[in-house]
């Protein structure tokens, strides 16, 4: 019995109830990695609209490490392009468009309650600019592709190093928010399911594990640190 829906055979689940059966599990693991992998693509397009709403709400960027958010919106494009490139199926990767479109977003809304803009970040803006469409084309040869995505692995390690810093130096996470790092904990705890489940590359997996560690850490210092000492200024790194 065949019933496939965006990819998602249900076709054993139903014949086996038909029969008075509990589905195998062969039958349940694939159905419950394609069922959360949408799911996760769904909730990725409000993972950071808790974040930006702090932000708007407060008028403040105060504890909030800018190279930790420019160097994630470098990350997305780099996973978003190789998993676009290898043929992954959509359930697998969705999230990151959605993703990158609000890190971008967050980080334009940072830039705007940050002190001016000198001639450095304005740069860095118009690079990336001129780097995304060629990255995101798959217009490069394959062997740096590969390269760029392994690099991406650090990339989104140190995007998160210098915000987890700040908050131990500060002994308080600022604006951060609480709703934001918990979604992307629980996505990445998921999305390692779900990527042995699609046979994803290791490196694919790796990207997730390493999103655990790191998510981890931040919410584990918002749960510590709790409610920061107010500070005067809103300058960020």
């Amino acid at each position: 019995m065949e019933l496939e829906i965006l990819g998602m055979n249900f076709g054993c689940v139903l014949a086996a109830l038909a029969d008075a059966k509990i589905p195998d599990k062969a039958c349940l693991l694939p159905l419950a990695s394609k069922l959360l992998g949408y799911c996760i693509v769904a909730a990725s397009t409000t993972v950071k609209l808790p974040q930006i709403l702090k932000i708007l709400k407060h008028g403040s960027v105060r504890g909030l490490s800018v190279a930790s958010f420019e160097l994630e919106v470098v990350g997305y494009t780099i996973a978003l392009a190789y998993c676009i490139h290898k043929g992954l199926p959509f359930s697998a990767y969705g999230e990151l468009a959605f993703l990158l479109i609000q890190a971008i977003i967050l980080v334009a809304i940072i830039y705007y309650y940050s002190p001016p803009m000198g001639a450095k970040t304005w740069m860095k803006a118009l690079v990336y600019c001129a780097m995304a469409p060629t990255v995101l084309g798959g217009k490069i040869d394959p062997a740096i592709f590969e390269a760029l995505y392994a690099a991406q692995h650090a990339i989104f390690f140190f995007a998160r190093v210098p915000q987890i810093w700040k908050n131990f130096t500060n002994k308080g996470t600022g604006e951060l928010s609480f709703l934001t790092c918990l979604m992307n904990f629980a996505g990445s705890i998921v999305r390692v399911f779900t990527s042995i489940q699609e046979k994803t590359p290791l490196s694919v997996i790796l990207g997730s594990a390493i999103g655990i560690v790191m998510n981890g850490t931040l919410l584990g210092q918002i749960l510590i640190y709790g409610e920061p000492a107010p500070k005067k200024d809103k300058k960020t790194d």
